[in-house]
């Protein structure tokens, strides 16, 4: 707080530090979102703010992606939250399409061709691979964390690791 007892605003202004097309470099590039996802939601306890801002360096540090963003774990399903990309289905029961396949198992699902995943629920048509990762704190699910991709199997295990970390980082923010 400044001396008038108003909050200071703070800008960021973060960057991938290097190209994402090699192994070394997609390291570097998840090492980096961790970093700077961890510093916008530093002392921050609203859950909804922290995702927001994730979310959106997601968007800004990885590439080819056409949606990514949350889903909330709430009452027993998942509810959009925070997002970046075209408007999204609303609600998805746990166990349906790959959200709901993550939100059920707590496990990443990596989808190489959306549309031979049972049940796939299409909310962009232009979607052709998917990831998903369940945060999760105590045991207990908290959100999903998900993205899409016009290319086909854009995501790898290296992906996978990488925004596993991301979403352990995010579940001892969200309050």
């Amino acid at each position: 707080m400044d001396p008038a007892g108003r909050y200071s605003q703070v800008m960021f202004d973060f960057a991938p530090s290097s190209p994402a097309d090699t192994p070394a470099g997609k390291a570097t590039l998840y090492a980096d979102l961790i970093f700077a996802a961890g510093a916008v939601m530093k002392g921050e306890r609203d859950a909804i703010a922290n995702m927001a801002n994730v979310a959106a360096l997601i968007w800004q540090f990885l590439p080819d992606l056409n949606w990514a963003g949350f889903y909330r774990h709430v009452d027993g399903e998942l509810v959009l939250g925070p997002f970046q990309g075209k408007p999204a289905c609303i609600r998805i029961p746990v166990g349906r399409g790959v959200c709901g396949a993550a939100a059920a198992t707590l496990e990443t699902q990596l989808v190489a061709d959306v549309h031979a995943f049972p049940g796939h629920i299409a909310c962009d048509a232009a979607s052709a691979s998917e990831i998903v990762v369940p945060v999760v704190r105590d045991g207990k699910l908290l959100a999903v964390i998900d993205l899409d991709s016009p290319t086909p199997a854009r995501f790898d295990t290296q992906d996978a690791q990488g925004l596993e970390r991301l979403a352990a980082s995010v579940a001892e923010a969200l309050s």
